[in-house]
């Protein structure tokens, strides 16, 4: 990307961010000279580094600094969009005019337009998502090579790799509107993973392990994310497949988020004004058992999916999602929220921390305890394809994972696939565990769903 941003990296982040505001401030007051009722402009800036490795060789270095500023203008009743990585004052006014040249085409639409002032976040809470690293290109490349020579040397049987891979990213975000607001903060994002090959006769499996947090010290060890990859790649060596059948199944905890992902996009604004949701009219209806509550809580300090405000400005507040498995709230942006005569839920760029509630009957324990609750079945560790209808809640995925008899893994299962109705198994979760999987938005532990169609042979 060409990028003229006009500031040097050793400037402090915070001179950054404050030399953007003024910029965006600017670019405002542009907007308004050109005609505009209403203007906002979201500004973000990112820069790190990230290696790869693969069998003891460098394959890749890669240094990023890049950006871009984003203005939507608003002009009696008519939206106009446009962008730059250049923040020279004239690549600003040529940008701002092309968003007000588009708006003159588009259509009018009453519910387009800014987020409303009161709902905005005037002076958000610092949530502590900076902690920055000062990591030279050698200790990366170390890392990454300890993480892969740890898992070559677990087993015989693994010996090849995909690589392992570290970055490292620090950036910020601003955005302001003409409502007067204008507000910005760092963040930082640090990651490692390992992808591993293992092999037996004719029989070759891969699998990876990752690490990802705020600060950089707080990831897993390179050792322990080389010793779980290598780990994970074995257990699926001897892989069987499974007659057509239906069983309980459970989801992993790091892939029982997407259960929930669905969820999110069958409540999302969008679905629901265009009518192509099977959850429509589900306020307040039962949706999962009594025993789920979900939180939602934007303001934990340090956490991956944390944010004072969304992407419109609007201030992010503590919530329930789902209350006693009723469905609690949709997930609203300004647009969305018009068009169902509602209130934005500042859900504009997506959902932070979701935190789940479970009451007695269904905590399902650690991860052994949950292999003994699930008993005979399936359990799931990936999932592929991406088979699933919102409108209708049909779902059907490609997975591998393992088959469990008498609460023990027997042995590992690949080539088969699993359906049924994203109703069925929202209502059908019978247990949910506390091996919780903290690296993403949605902080849940296994799932254990009382039956499902698995398609093999």
């Amino acid at each position: 990307m060409r990028n003229n941003l006009p500031m040097s990296d050793s400037d402090s982040i915070q001179t950054q961010i404050e030399h953007v505001k003024q910029r965006v401030s600017d670019a405002m007051a542009m907007a308004k000279t050109l005609g505009a009722d209403g203007a906002e402009v979201a500004m973000s800036r990112q820069q790190g580094l990230s290696v790869n490795t693969r069998l003891g060789e460098v394959e890749n270095v890669e240094f990023t600094s890049d950006g871009a500023l984003g203005i939507t203008v608003y002009k009696e009743g008519r939206k106009g969009s446009a962008s730059t990585a250049d923040l020279s004052e004239k690549a600003l006014k040529q940008t701002i005019e092309a968003a007000v040249n588009i708006a003159k085409y588009t259509s009018v639409d009453d519910c387009s337009g800014l987020a409303d002032k009161e709902l905005l976040a005037m002076s958000p809470e610092d949530l502590d998502l900076y902690h920055p690293k000062a990591l030279t290109t050698e200790q990366a490349i170390g890392l990454a090579k300890e993480c892969e020579d740890t898992a070559l040397a677990c087993d015989e049987r693994i010996n090849n790799s995909d690589g392992a891979t570290l970055a490292s990213f620090e950036g910020f975000k601003v955005y302001g509107n003409s409502h007067g607001q204008l507000v910005g903060y760092p963040s930082t994002r640090h990651s490692l993973s390992c992808v591993m090959i293992a092999n037996e006769g004719d029989d070759m499996q891969r699998d990876y392990a990752y690490t990802v947090n705020r600060e950089f010290d707080a990831m897993e060890s390179a050792t322990s994310i080389g010793q779980k990859s290598a780990a994970e790649a074995l257990s699926r060596l001897g892989a069987h497949k499974l007659a057509t059948t239906k069983v309980p199944v459970m989801f992993r905890a790091d892939i029982a988020n997407t259960i929930f992902g669905h969820y999110i996009a069958a409540i999302s604004g969008g679905n629901l004004y265009r009518e192509s949701s099977f959850l429509m009219n589900s306020m307040d209806k039962q949706v999962f058992p009594e025993f789920l509550t979900v939180n939602e809580r934007p303001h934990l300090k340090k956490a991956l999916a944390s944010s004072a405000f969304d992407s419109e400005g609007v201030a992010t507040i503590d919530r329930e999602i789902i209350t006693d498995g009723r469905l609690a709230t949709y997930l609203l942006t300004s647009y969305s929220a018009r068009k169902l005569g509602m209130q934005t839920t500042g859900h504009a760029g997506g959902i932070h921390n979701w935190q789940l509630a479970i009451k007695d009957q269904g905590q399902g324990g650690d991860f052994d305890a949950m292999l003994k609750t699930l008993g005979t079945g399936l359990l799931v560790t990936e999932l592929m394809g991406q088979g699933v209808n919102v409108v209708t809640g049909d779902y059907s995925r490609g997975a591998a994972g393992f088959w469990v008899e008498n609460g023990e893994i027997a042995y590992p299962v690949d080539e088969i696939t699993i359906a049924g109705k994203l109703q069925d198994m929202f209502a059908g979760i019978v247990a949910i565990g506390n091996d919780l999987d903290m690296r993403g938005s949605i902080r849940t532990g296994s799932i254990i769903i009382n039956e499902m169609q698995v398609a093999g042979n």
